[in-house]
């Protein structure tokens, strides 16, 4: 494959993952089918943000909205075959930065999302 394939895909990848919160929707997705308040209250973020990635994401076809006809509706995110494929790209990060990316003391104990490990 020459370089003029590669670049114009390897670069809306990269434009598609680098948005702001991205990466950890994909991730907090990838335990499962998750209803929109569960994902809010698992990261920083607004409803109306997370509600912007979603929506881009399944215009992407990473992520897929089941409606369930119940009173009141529900509705779950899920990744698609696509957004699967994500998982090692996603678990390597996630290896990757417990390997080489440190954090001060104070940024750890101040952010919901570091974990003891």
């Amino acid at each position: 494959m020459n370089q003029t394939e590669l670049c114009p895909r390897f670069e809306k990848g990269m434009e598609m993952l680098n948005r702001r919160w991205t990466g950890l929707i994909i991730y907090q997705l990838l335990s499962g089918p998750k209803r929109f308040c569960t994902i809010e209250s698992s990261l920083p973020i607004s409803g109306r943000l997370l509600s912007e990635r979603l929506k881009d994401l399944e215009q992407e076809g990473v992520v897929k909205r089941h409606v369930y006809p119940e009173t009141p509706v529900r509705i779950e995110y899920s990744l698609t075959p696509k957004g699967l494929a994500l998982e090692p790209v996603i678990r390597g990060i996630q290896e990757w930065s417990t390997a080489w990316v440190e954090l001060d003391s104070t940024a750890a104990t101040d952010d919901p999302l570091v974990k003891e490990a």
